[in-house]
Protein backbone atom coordinates (compact mmCIF):
# COMPACT_ATOMS: atom_id res chain seq x y z
CA UNK A 1 0.00 0.00 0.00
CA UNK A 2 1.47 3.69 -1.01
CA UNK A 3 1.34 6.33 1.46
CA UNK A 4 2.28 9.83 1.16
CA UNK A 5 1.84 13.15 3.39
CA UNK A 6 -0.71 15.37 2.56
CA UNK A 7 1.03 18.01 0.21
CA UNK A 8 3.79 16.14 -0.81
CA UNK A 9 5.00 17.34 -4.43
CA UNK A 10 6.80 15.19 -7.10
CA UNK A 11 7.54 15.76 -10.18
CA UNK A 12 6.75 13.53 -13.00
CA UNK A 13 9.39 11.02 -12.78
CA UNK A 14 9.27 10.26 -9.53
CA UNK A 15 5.37 10.24 -9.42
CA UNK A 16 5.95 7.36 -11.94
CA UNK A 17 8.68 5.85 -9.65
CA UNK A 18 6.64 5.64 -6.70
CA UNK A 19 3.20 4.24 -8.68
CA UNK A 20 4.84 2.77 -11.49
CA UNK A 21 2.30 4.36 -13.55
CA UNK A 22 2.58 6.02 -17.35
CA UNK A 23 4.09 9.32 -17.81
CA UNK A 24 1.34 10.90 -19.59
CA UNK A 25 -2.23 11.26 -19.00
CA UNK A 26 -4.71 12.41 -16.14
CA UNK A 27 -5.53 8.83 -15.16
CA UNK A 28 -2.98 6.50 -14.90
CA UNK A 29 -3.79 2.92 -13.42
CA UNK A 30 -0.47 0.59 -12.39
CA UNK A 31 -1.80 -2.75 -12.45
CA UNK A 32 2.32 -3.49 -10.52
CA UNK A 33 0.93 -1.44 -7.42
CA UNK A 34 -3.20 -1.92 -8.01
CA UNK A 35 -3.50 2.27 -8.42
CA UNK A 36 -4.96 4.60 -10.20
CA UNK A 37 -3.28 8.07 -10.49
CA UNK A 38 -5.62 11.44 -10.90
CA UNK A 39 -4.11 14.25 -12.14
CA UNK A 40 -5.76 17.70 -12.41
CA UNK A 41 -3.64 19.79 -14.45
CA UNK A 42 -5.12 23.84 -13.67
CA UNK A 43 -1.98 25.11 -15.97
CA UNK A 44 -3.43 22.75 -19.31
CA UNK A 45 -5.88 20.86 -19.51
CA UNK A 46 -9.12 20.67 -21.28
CA UNK A 47 -10.96 19.46 -18.54
CA UNK A 48 -13.28 20.98 -15.56
CA UNK A 49 -12.71 19.52 -12.26
CA UNK A 50 -14.15 21.03 -8.96
CA UNK A 51 -14.79 20.83 -5.41
CA UNK A 52 -17.65 21.13 -4.05
CA UNK A 53 -18.66 20.33 -0.53
CA UNK A 54 -15.64 18.64 0.18
CA UNK A 55 -16.53 16.40 -2.52
CA UNK A 56 -14.02 16.45 -5.92
CA UNK A 57 -16.06 16.07 -8.91
CA UNK A 58 -13.82 14.34 -11.64
CA UNK A 59 -13.93 14.36 -15.13
CA UNK A 60 -13.54 11.52 -17.02
CA UNK A 61 -10.97 10.24 -19.62
CA UNK A 62 -11.08 11.35 -22.92
CA UNK A 63 -10.81 14.26 -24.73
CA UNK A 64 -13.18 13.99 -27.97
CA UNK A 65 -16.23 13.96 -28.56
CA UNK A 66 -18.57 11.74 -25.96
CA UNK A 67 -17.38 10.02 -23.65
CA UNK A 68 -18.13 6.31 -22.01
CA UNK A 69 -18.80 5.03 -18.98
CA UNK A 70 -17.03 1.53 -20.67
CA UNK A 71 -13.86 3.24 -21.68
CA UNK A 72 -10.80 2.18 -19.95
CA UNK A 73 -10.19 3.61 -16.51
CA UNK A 74 -13.77 5.31 -16.38
CA UNK A 75 -15.08 1.87 -15.97
CA UNK A 76 -11.84 1.37 -13.16
CA UNK A 77 -13.02 4.68 -11.32
CA UNK A 78 -16.71 3.79 -11.56
CA UNK A 79 -15.86 0.25 -9.95
CA UNK A 80 -13.32 0.87 -7.17
CA UNK A 81 -15.38 -0.07 -4.29
CA UNK A 82 -15.21 -3.28 -5.71
CA UNK A 83 -11.89 -3.68 -7.79
CA UNK A 84 -9.53 -2.72 -4.51
CA UNK A 85 -7.60 -0.12 -6.70
CA UNK A 86 -6.40 2.82 -4.36
CA UNK A 87 -7.02 5.87 -6.00
CA UNK A 88 -4.51 8.55 -5.24
CA UNK A 89 -4.88 12.47 -6.18
CA UNK A 90 -2.70 15.28 -7.44
CA UNK A 91 -3.09 18.54 -8.65
CA UNK A 92 -0.43 20.74 -10.61
CA UNK A 93 -0.54 24.23 -10.17
CA UNK A 94 3.13 25.08 -11.47
CA UNK A 95 5.14 23.65 -13.96
CA UNK A 96 7.02 20.03 -13.53
CA UNK A 97 5.11 19.86 -9.85
CA UNK A 98 2.96 17.29 -8.60
CA UNK A 99 0.71 18.43 -5.01
CA UNK A 100 -0.68 15.09 -3.42
CA UNK A 101 -4.17 15.84 -2.11
CA UNK A 102 -4.25 12.49 -1.18
CA UNK A 103 -6.06 9.17 -1.22
CA UNK A 104 -10.03 9.31 -2.74
CA UNK A 105 -12.57 7.51 -2.19
CA UNK A 106 -16.09 6.86 -4.27
CA UNK A 107 -18.85 9.35 -2.89
CA UNK A 108 -21.62 8.75 -5.46
CA UNK A 109 -22.20 7.47 -8.69
CA UNK A 110 -20.83 9.22 -11.70
CA UNK A 111 -23.55 11.32 -13.64
CA UNK A 112 -23.49 13.02 -16.61
CA UNK A 113 -22.53 16.75 -17.99
CA UNK A 114 -21.66 18.98 -20.66
CA UNK A 115 -18.03 20.56 -21.30
CA UNK A 116 -15.82 21.58 -24.29
CA UNK A 117 -13.61 19.45 -25.71
CA UNK A 118 -10.38 19.56 -27.27
CA UNK A 119 -11.92 20.91 -30.49
CA UNK A 120 -14.21 23.25 -28.78
CA UNK A 121 -17.17 21.73 -29.24
CA UNK A 122 -19.82 21.01 -26.57
CA UNK A 123 -19.76 17.22 -25.47
CA UNK A 124 -21.00 14.92 -22.47
CA UNK A 125 -18.88 13.40 -19.88
CA UNK A 126 -18.83 11.73 -16.82
CA UNK A 127 -18.53 13.19 -13.52
CA UNK A 128 -16.87 10.97 -10.68
CA UNK A 129 -18.20 12.12 -7.45
CA UNK A 130 -14.94 11.43 -4.84
CA UNK A 131 -14.26 12.13 -1.04
CA UNK A 132 -10.70 12.23 0.70
CA UNK A 133 -10.09 9.16 2.53
CA UNK A 134 -9.03 10.93 5.43
CA UNK A 135 -11.32 13.52 5.37
CA UNK A 136 -11.94 17.34 4.81
CA UNK A 137 -8.70 19.61 3.39
CA UNK A 138 -6.98 21.48 5.99
CA UNK A 139 -7.77 25.07 6.07
CA UNK A 140 -4.07 25.89 5.90
CA UNK A 141 -3.57 23.45 2.73
CA UNK A 142 -6.88 25.58 0.79
CA UNK A 143 -5.11 28.67 1.58
CA UNK A 144 -1.86 27.76 0.09
CA UNK A 145 -3.63 25.81 -2.52
CA UNK A 146 -6.02 28.91 -3.99
CA UNK A 147 -3.05 30.82 -3.80
CA UNK A 148 -0.70 28.64 -6.41
CA UNK A 149 -4.25 28.23 -8.18
CA UNK A 150 -4.32 32.17 -8.98
CA UNK A 151 -0.40 32.70 -9.60
CA UNK A 152 -1.01 29.72 -12.48
CA UNK A 153 -3.93 31.67 -13.94
CA UNK A 154 -2.29 34.77 -14.77
CA UNK A 155 -0.11 32.50 -16.99
CA UNK A 156 -3.20 31.96 -18.91
CA UNK A 157 -4.19 34.28 -22.25
CA UNK A 158 -7.34 36.42 -22.32
CA UNK A 159 -8.85 33.14 -24.60
CA UNK A 160 -8.11 30.34 -22.75
CA UNK A 161 -9.31 32.35 -19.33
CA UNK A 162 -12.43 33.34 -20.76
CA UNK A 163 -12.93 29.65 -22.35
CA UNK A 164 -12.34 28.41 -18.50
CA UNK A 165 -14.96 31.13 -17.19
CA UNK A 166 -18.03 29.83 -19.98
CA UNK A 167 -16.87 26.18 -19.05
CA UNK A 168 -18.00 27.03 -15.32
CA UNK A 169 -21.47 28.62 -16.00
CA UNK A 170 -23.01 25.35 -16.07
CA UNK A 171 -21.56 24.73 -12.70
CA UNK A 172 -20.99 27.64 -10.99
CA UNK A 173 -24.75 29.09 -10.88
CA UNK A 174 -24.45 29.32 -7.23
CA UNK A 175 -21.75 30.03 -5.25
CA UNK A 176 -20.26 26.51 -4.11
CA UNK A 177 -18.86 25.67 -0.10
CA UNK A 178 -16.14 23.97 1.32
CA UNK A 179 -16.61 22.26 4.88
CA UNK A 180 -14.03 22.47 6.49
CA UNK A 181 -13.03 23.50 10.28
CA UNK A 182 -15.95 26.13 9.61
CA UNK A 183 -18.43 26.66 6.22
CA UNK A 184 -16.63 28.99 3.79
CA UNK A 185 -17.55 29.61 0.48
CA UNK A 186 -15.61 28.03 -2.63
CA UNK A 187 -14.90 30.68 -5.40
CA UNK A 188 -13.91 30.82 -8.79
CA UNK A 189 -10.86 31.76 -8.90
CA UNK A 190 -10.76 32.46 -12.70
CA UNK A 191 -13.74 34.84 -12.29
CA UNK A 192 -11.10 36.51 -9.88
CA UNK A 193 -8.06 36.67 -12.40
CA UNK A 194 -11.02 38.00 -15.25
CA UNK A 195 -12.58 40.33 -12.99
CA UNK A 196 -8.99 42.47 -11.83
CA UNK A 197 -7.52 41.85 -15.56
CA UNK A 198 -10.69 44.15 -16.43
CA UNK A 199 -10.40 46.47 -13.73
CA UNK A 200 -6.98 47.35 -15.24
CA UNK A 201 -5.42 48.23 -11.95
CA UNK A 202 -8.22 50.48 -11.17
CA UNK A 203 -11.18 50.61 -8.15
CA UNK A 204 -14.44 50.42 -9.76
CA UNK A 205 -16.35 52.22 -7.29
CA UNK A 206 -13.34 55.14 -6.48
CA UNK A 207 -12.09 54.77 -9.63
CA UNK A 208 -8.78 55.75 -8.20
CA UNK A 209 -5.36 53.18 -8.99
CA UNK A 210 -4.66 50.21 -6.93
CA UNK A 211 -3.55 51.74 -3.60
CA UNK A 212 -0.58 49.76 -3.82
CA UNK A 213 1.48 46.65 -5.74
CA UNK A 214 1.13 42.82 -4.36
CA UNK A 215 4.52 41.14 -4.00
CA UNK A 216 4.02 40.16 -7.83
CA UNK A 217 3.82 43.88 -8.47
CA UNK A 218 0.88 43.42 -9.47
CA UNK A 219 -1.84 46.09 -9.28
CA UNK A 220 -3.86 45.48 -5.35
CA UNK A 221 -7.51 44.93 -5.53
CA UNK A 222 -9.85 42.73 -3.56
CA UNK A 223 -12.60 40.93 -5.63
CA UNK A 224 -16.25 41.66 -4.04
CA UNK A 225 -19.81 39.88 -4.59
CA UNK A 226 -22.24 42.92 -5.15
CA UNK A 227 -25.05 40.95 -3.67
CA UNK A 228 -23.03 38.29 -1.33
CA UNK A 229 -22.26 34.71 -1.22
CA UNK A 230 -24.43 34.28 2.11
CA UNK A 231 -26.89 36.52 0.99
CA UNK A 232 -27.32 33.38 -2.25
CA UNK A 233 -25.18 36.05 -4.26
CA UNK A 234 -24.07 34.10 -7.68
CA UNK A 235 -20.34 33.45 -7.77
CA UNK A 236 -20.23 34.54 -11.91
CA UNK A 237 -19.31 37.65 -13.79
CA UNK A 238 -22.30 39.90 -13.92
CA UNK A 239 -22.11 39.76 -10.15
CA UNK A 240 -18.04 41.01 -8.96
CA UNK A 241 -16.23 43.83 -8.97
CA UNK A 242 -12.84 44.76 -8.28
CA UNK A 243 -12.20 47.06 -5.20
CA UNK A 244 -9.69 48.42 -3.59
CA UNK A 245 -9.06 47.38 0.03
CA UNK A 246 -10.80 50.13 1.61
CA UNK A 247 -14.18 50.56 -0.74
CA UNK A 248 -14.06 46.83 -0.16
CA UNK A 249 -14.77 47.16 3.42
CA UNK A 250 -16.85 50.30 2.53
CA UNK A 251 -19.05 47.98 0.77
CA UNK A 252 -19.32 45.70 3.78
CA UNK A 253 -20.07 48.39 6.47
CA UNK A 254 -21.97 50.53 4.54
CA UNK A 255 -23.87 49.01 1.82
CA UNK A 256 -24.98 52.38 -0.07
CA UNK A 257 -27.23 51.79 -2.47
CA UNK A 258 -26.13 54.21 -5.20
CA UNK A 259 -22.60 51.88 -4.61
CA UNK A 260 -24.55 49.14 -5.18
CA UNK A 261 -26.18 50.18 -8.66
CA UNK A 262 -22.89 51.50 -9.70
CA UNK A 263 -21.25 48.25 -9.13
CA UNK A 264 -24.26 46.35 -10.53
CA UNK A 265 -24.03 48.26 -13.97
CA UNK A 266 -20.62 47.68 -14.04
CA UNK A 267 -20.14 43.99 -13.54
CA UNK A 268 -23.69 43.31 -15.90
CA UNK A 269 -21.39 45.12 -18.60
CA UNK A 270 -18.51 43.06 -18.37
CA UNK A 271 -20.87 40.33 -18.57
CA UNK A 272 -22.33 41.41 -21.76
CA UNK A 273 -19.39 42.63 -23.25
CA UNK A 274 -18.04 39.12 -22.75
CA UNK A 275 -21.06 37.37 -24.31
CA UNK A 276 -20.84 39.96 -26.60
CA UNK A 277 -17.29 39.36 -27.64
CA UNK A 278 -16.58 35.68 -27.30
Amino acid sequence: MITLAQGTILNNKQMCELFLCSPQGGMRKSNKTNTLVLITNHLDSVYNDVWEDDILHYTGMGQLGNQSLEFAQNKTLANIENNGVQVHYFEVLKEHEYTYIGEMLKAGEPYIAQQLDVSNQWRQVYIFPLRLKQGGLPVEMINHHESDKLSALKRLSDKRLVAKIQQQTLEFKQANKITVKTPRYRRSMELVEYVKRQAQGYCDLCEQPAPFANKDQQPYLECHHVIWLSQNGADSLDNIVALCPNCHRKMHIVQDENDIKKLTAIARNRQHLLDTNF
